[in-house]
């Protein structure tokens, strides 16, 4: 893999760790930049010049030298020809060229051959207001936080964007929290910072080379207890975004499924990355991080078995004397209270009587949304097929039951299960590591 770069400075080597940053950042006068901003592109000719003109005059205010690198990755338009000529005119701005497409690979290469002290990286359509540039860094120059995320999910946010991103995101984060058990909040927000020193040490270990690298590395950075910050921002949806949802949704679930692989296997150095940046050991077992979710997985899946046989069953008997939508109703109450009871004790561990009631009634709610989505289909079913016969119905209730049984898995762990946490995003007395019992 090969890049070019154009502008006022050049390409640094890749070094090694740098040391954290001092008190005097703020008022560097050295050659490095304190901060590098990243605006990885592709296709972006019509784009790029407002926004690097914007950018640049907004970091010409800032205390401390900040460069702005424009990564183009493998474009095809006119992108690289814009790139040039800003870098040629812009102080404080250059251009790498990659032949590769990937925004993950571009920002993985970009920042691991940065010479500045923070890098950070932002979406070419500046959907998040740049007032949120300063408050992002500011915590890492001063040392407090490891990582900084912009969210567009933590409380003081104000966002503006229509009703089927909104719903993609927040799924998407509901299943992050359900697989990977994460604290953070917007995982997807292209508006991101890293210290130097921590990056050298994360960047190897990512693997991914498009929109999976910011959960990648997010994920990473708390499973080694590093510390994300989190800054509530303005955000403005870009109604002319070419992001492919169904192909970034599909390679975020194989991420996913890969990341855990990994986690679970031990085999990623993350206590060794934890030491090396002095955060001391990692405990054997935090509050509320599960240590093996393979192995909840397997249990949850045998509890979940025995529930759908065991609804199955149910719904035959219940469904000789009351109607389908009754028996469907009477057979997921049933299997739903000893699920909750199973599974708190075999796949989650959860011993003793306490809490015991807020978990069931916290599970009759979960169920309830089962009932949704098995009624949703049986309604759906009689509205194509009037004349359906038992045997089709069962197919179909058993389908969306185990749909129904993936949900719970995700909430019961997400929810029900979880351990209290004093988090908050954007709060700078606590970080995304810290739990309670």
């Amino acid at each position: 893999m090969t890049a070019t770069t154009s502008g006022s400075t050049g390409v640094s080597p890749v070094r090694p760790p740098a040391p954290r940053p001092a008190a005097d950042a703020w008022t560097s006068s050295t050659t490095a930049p304190v901060l590098d901003v990243v605006v990885p592109v592709h296709n972006e000719q019509v784009d790029l010049e407002p926004c690097v003109r914007r950018l640049h005059a907004h970091v010409a205010g800032f205390p401390f030298r900040t460069r702005i690198t424009v990564a183009d990755n493998a474009s095809t338009d006119a992108t690289p020809q814009v790139a040039a000529a800003l870098a040629a005119e812009l102080p404080d701005v250059r251009h790498v060229r990659l032949e590769e497409k990937g925004r993950g690979r571009a920002l993985k290469q970009v920042w691991s051959a940065s010479d500045a002290q923070v890098l950070a990286y932002m979406d070419v359509d500046l959907s998040t207001d740049l007032a949120a540039l300063l408050p992002l860094v500011a915590g890492l120059l001063s040392g407090h936080s490891d990582l900084a995320i912009g969210s567009r999910l933590a409380r003081g946010a104000h966002v503006v964007r229509g009703a089927k991103r909104e719903v993609v995101s927040r799924c998407y984060n509901l299943l992050l929290h359900g697989t990977l058990r994460v604290r953070f909040t917007d995982a997807q927000c292209g508006f991101k910072a890293i210290r130097a020193d921590v990056a050298a040490q994360l960047l190897p270990l990512v693997e991914d080379t498009g929109w999976f690298f910011d959960t990648e590395v997010l994920v990473l950075a708390e499973r080694a207890g590093l510390r994300i910050q989190e800054i509530p921002v303005d955000w403005v949806d870009d109604p002319d975004s070419t992001v492919d949802i169904v192909a970034t949704a599909l390679a975020d679930l194989r991420g996913i499924r890969r990341l855990a692989a990994a986690i679970g296997s031990g085999r990623l150095p993350l206590k060794e990355i934890r030491a090396s940046l002095g955060r001391g050991p990692q405990p054997a077992q935090v509050a509320g991080v599960p240590t093996s979710l393979a192995g909840q997985l397997t249990r949850f899946v045998g509890v979940g078995v025995a529930s759908t046989l065991a609804y199955a069953l149910l719904y035959l008997a219940f469904q000789t004397v009351v109607g389908a939508q009754v028996a469907n109703f009477l057979a997921l109450l049933v299997t739903a209270v000893g699920n909750t009871a199973l599974n708190r004790r075999l796949t989650f561990g959860v011993r003793g009587s306490h809490g015991a009631a807020r978990h069931q009634a916290q599970g009759l709610l979960v169920f309830l949304l089962g009932w949704g989505i098995t009624s949703g289909s049986l309604l759906a079913l009689h509205a194509a097929r009037p004349d359906a016969h038992q045997a089709l119905e069962l197919g179909v209730l058993t389908a969306a039951n185990l749909v129904a049984t993936v949900v719970r898995f995700l909430l019961l762990r997400s929810w029900v299960f979880r351990t209290r946490r004093h988090h908050r995003p954007g709060d700078t007395g606590t970080t995304a590591g810290e739990t309670q019992a």
